[in-house]
């Protein structure tokens, strides 16, 4: 398996990376919320830019993204539009989505975009193919806020990703029961021995799934997400708890 390196931090060995959105309106909020962060625990910094209220405007998206990278120095970026038919705050036509994510690549200010795997294969290498011309490398990504699938199309889905040319594959789903939480370990498990030449990212949603943003290095999962301040997921802990768990399951690996 491969590591991802991005600026100082290596995601794919050891304990999984910490890292943690902004889900900040204005930005105002975003630069503040990076301040806080800074303090942390976090690894790497998610800007959620579907929760932005200029997110249509780029010259003002570019702005902020500009200050955004001097508040956090050398700390990674990562840009995340989430649609709304995933869980995100707004609707994106596709080919303003791929431009977008074309156009924050080529800025040099991030370091890892986010890309919906299922957007399209056209869309999905569009988006690929640009950032890794910038030198941006791509977390490609599926959420699934209503049910856990079977742990064959998990598996499946994450070894799509990695087939289109995504350096961090990701799926994140909602599990109704605790066997969900066990499908999705042991897919995560069977991908990330069996499959995966590159980091790996997945989590079982909500309370009941908690315990998989806890134990990725048992398992196979690379990086996790902990909030600090508003979690933009169900089941989020404080980073610093999250820091407190992972380094206790380390010592003792």
């Amino acid at each position: 398996m491969n590591p991802v390196k991005v600026r100082n931090v290596e995601i794919g060995t050891g304990i999984p990376k910490i890292c943690v959105p902004i889900v900040g309106t204005t930005k105002e909020e975003i630069l503040n919320a990076a301040e806080t962060i800074k303090t942390t625990a976090a690894d790497v910094v998610e800007w959620r830019v579907d929760w932005y209220e200029d997110i249509f405007d780029f010259e003002k998206t570019e702005e902020t993204m500009r200050a955004l990278r001097e508040t956090l120095g050398e700390m990674p970026i990562l840009f995340t539009f989430r649609t709304s038919k995933e869980g995100g705050e707004k609707a994106i036509e596709t080919d303003v989505y791929v431009e977008l994510n074309q156009k924050a690549a080529r800025t040099g200010l991030i370091d890892l975009i986010d890309v919906e795997a299922f957007t399209g294969d056209d869309a999905v290498k569009a988006v690929i193919g640009t950032a890794h011309e910038c030198g941006v490398k791509v977390v490609a990504s599926n959420h699934d806020f209503q049910k856990t699938p079977e742990k064959e199309e998990i598996v499946s889905r994450l070894r799509r990703m990695q087939e289109l040319g995504a350096d961090i594959p990701k799926i994140a789903v909602m599990p109704q029961n605790k066997k969900d939480v066990l499908t999705l370990l042991s897919a995560t498990e069977e991908m990330a021995t069996d499959f995966a030449d590159r980091p790996i990212i997945t989590m079982s949603m909500s309370g009941t799934g908690v315990i998989s943003r806890l134990c990725g290095e048992v398992f196979g999962s690379a990086l996790t997400f902990g909030a600090v301040g508003k979690a933009s997921a169900p089941g989020q802990m404080g980073a610093g708890d999250l820091q407190t768990v992972l380094g206790l399951l380390h010592k003792s690996l």
